[in-house]
């Protein structure tokens, strides 16, 4: 049986399955700041949903990135605030080597946290 590792690295040999996982790196990488924030603050998906006003499942869906639609603004803005964070979204000029690995330009999120004061 194949480890994860393993897995990973035959899967992306091939050129469809790479261009997919390069397509998605970014999304994923905005998803894992949101759980990274949540881990560090010690807050429950079902505490975050009462903070924001939404269910468990909700909050499930949006950290997985799998629900039927993207999530807004305005819920992330919430999310981000239930943790003592902000939201900041910035716009990064592509560099020519990702223009080159066929990437589409897109806007950098990332969950910081507010400064104190």
């Amino acid at each position: 049986m194949l480890t994860h590792k393993e897995l990973k690295a035959r899967a992306l040999e091939r050129a469809d399955v790479k261009a997919e996982y390069d397509r998605l790196g970014e999304e994923f990488a905005f998803l894992d700041e949101f759980l990274k924030a949540r881990a560090a603050a010690g807050v429950t998906q079902a505490e975050i949903a009462e903070r924001i006003g939404t269910t468990q499942s909700a909050v499930a869906r949006l950290e997985s990135g799998r629900g039927k639609h993207s999530p807004s603004l305005a819920t992330l803005q919430k999310y981000a605030n239930a943790l003592g964070c902000r939201l900041e979204l910035r716009l990064v000029k592509e560099t020519k080597a990702r223009k080159a690995e066929g990437r589409t330009s897109r806007s950098t999120r990332t969950a910081k946290k507010q400064p104190a004061g």
